[in-house]
């Protein structure tokens, strides 16, 4: 049976590292914008860490997590500025939440999944965009609650789902219709039928096999263990063979849970880093791309200038066009304006 994903415009884009670690610089071009809808896009997805509005660094208390530096948070006002200037779709995320972080980082003073103040941190500060953004209406903003939670093999459904239903009380307490969005476990790559009493949308990843994606990236531990030269199709990873029937089948579970249960499905985070060979990253993206579209499943490519990305992305074996003062993947482009 063919599923199809329903409850979500099927919006397609790309994420913004303005803010995504302590090491960015907390600002966003208002050319991204302009550029991204000139191309014929309409979402963004904005990543953050919430140490960029509270305290750099290690934490050792819990005090600093509740103190806002208001100034910062100019930098996401002017986004949503941005998205309605340029009709585009706003989707704020805690990439690194109160509590934690899929990737390595900054010490946190407490566990998001284990520890109850942690909880209640992370709602406080959803709470806080809910306040902020109340009379923005959610076709135009919504909330991606916190990227890509840990595996079944580290915490558990209820684990998870705690922090999930805080945040969402606290949001919906000042602001009903928001549009919510949890990712879903192991990395955006488990769906969570369980969450579909809070009424929210959820969001997959299209990174699979990670052996092709992330090939001789720094920061995925596994890497240095695959080192055979990334293809498509047929490639092996560390949870066994890809080809285009193993995406048919890991999206289905998606749409399935999407048509049987009403909930929403995006695809917040996607793409190949740029040590994989263009032609095989293309390849690889058509199938996705197409996979995506026959579910109704929307993307946002991580990210949109730089390394995984269409513009300025510095492949050594890419062969750009000159497009408004930038470097244009037009093959990559034309794979996904075709999606």
């Amino acid at each position: 049976m063919q599923y199809i994903q329903r409850g979500l415009p099927r919006w397609r884009g790309f994420n913004l590292l303005g803010m995504y670690t302590t090491r960015h610089e907390g600002v966003f071009p208002e050319e991204d914008f302009q550029l991204i809808a000139e191309l014929g896009f309409d979402f963004v997805r904005l990543p953050m860490s919430y140490r960029m509005w509270t305290a750099g660094g290690d934490l050792d208390s819990i005090e600093p997590v509740y103190h806002v530096n208001e100034k910062a948070l100019e930098a996401v006002d002017s986004c949503v500025r941005a998205g309605e200037k340029y009709g585009l779709h706003i989707n704020l995320n805690l990439h690194r939440a109160p509590g934690y972080c899929i990737n390595p980082g900054e010490k946190e003073p407490f566990d998001l999944w284990k520890d109850e103040e942690a909880v209640k941190a992370f709602a406080w500060h959803w709470e806080m965009f809910a306040k902020r953004y109340r009379d923005i209406p959610s076709s135009r903003l919504s909330f991606d609650l916190v990227n890509e939670p840990l595996g079944l093999d580290i915490i558990t459904r209820e684990e998870h789902k705690r922090a999930i239903s805080a945040a969402v009380k606290a949001i919906r307490a000042v602001s009903p219709d928001r549009l919510i969005v949890a990712d879903g476990m192991g990395g955006g790559n488990i769906p969570c039928p369980e969450l579909a009493d809070l009424h929210i949308a959820q969001s997959c990843r299209a990174y699979q096999p990670m052996t092709l994606t992330h090939h001789r990236a720094e920061w995925w531990t596994l890497s240095k263990h695959f080192t055979e030269t990334p293809h498509w199709p047929d490639m092996m990873s560390d949870n066994g063979l890809w080809n285009r029937k193993r995406l048919i089948d890991h999206y289905a579970q998606w749409a399935k849970m999407s048509q049987e249960l009403g909930i929403g499905v995006h695809c917040g985070e996607g793409g190949a880093y740029w040590y994989t060979p263009h032609r095989v990253v293309l390849d690889w993206m058509n199938d996705v791309m197409d996979v995506l579209q026959g579910y109704n499943i929307g993307y946002a490519l991580w990210n949109f200038r730089g390394q995984f990305g269409i513009l300025d992305s510095q492949r050594k074996d890419c062969k750009y066009q000159f497009w408004r003062g930038h470097l244009l993947d037009n093959q990559m482009y034309e794979i996904l304006k075709a999606h």
